[in-house]
């Protein structure tokens, strides 16, 4: 019995160690210019705010992947059409906060300069009362988005902008009117 775990636990080893030099953790924060396109909204970017962690799992020496958990907040006003459409008062100061899963490929140009684009999964944490008071659950609870941007590696900092585009109606209200998110981040992290 002893003797198969021996090269198991051989194998684990090695591969621990191997993986070990490729896999980075970190933590990273940044602003938000974030805004919900629809005719019920300002067509304008609001200033918000992203904090949370990343891995960095080497693929090679070019490419990586780098899953990521981040708190962000969504803000808006809506114009002056919403009352008209939904039959209750202009809200302000809309604030919707996202569990953020992005999972980004990256492609490293050089030791400095790495592109990333890939998927990102939004979870609704917590919505405007005001507008939850007026209309219910206006929004649905996730969100599908897909991020693409440029990070610099100096060191251990990450200095990085990229753009999350929405792909998914995120109104629950049940009308025509297409309601989704799109953000311009950017932010530093730091690997650890």
């Amino acid at each position: 019995m002893k003797t198969k775990f021996l090269p198991l636990a051989l194998l684990f080893f090695i591969g621990s160690t191997v993986f070990s030099q490729t896999f980075k953790l970190g933590i990273k924060g940044g602003a938000n210019l974030g805004k919900i396109s629809g005719k019920s909204f300002k067509d304008e970017y609001n200033l918000g705010y992203h904090i949370g962690g990343f891995a960095t799992i080497g693929l090679g020496d070019k490419f990586a992947i780098q899953p990521e958990v981040v708190f962000n907040q969504v803000n808006t006003d809506t114009s002056t059409n919403f009352s008209e459409i939904y039959q209750f008062n202009h809200i302000n100061n809309i604030k919707l906060h996202y569990l953020s899963i992005p999972i980004l490929l990256n492609y490293n140009i050089n030791r400095f300069i790495t592109l990333q684009a890939g998927p990102q999964f939004g979870i609704l944490l917590n919505q405007n009362r005001n507008l939850l008071q007026n209309g219910g659950d206006a929004f649905k609870s996730g969100d599908f988005a897909l991020a693409g941007g440029v990070q610099l590696n100096l060191l251990k900092v990450r200095v990085y902008g990229r753009f999350v585009g929405g792909q998914t109606n995120i109104n629950n209200l049940g009308d025509a009117d297409t309601w989704k998110t799109s953000a311009i981040q950017l932010g530093v992290g730091i690997a650890l």
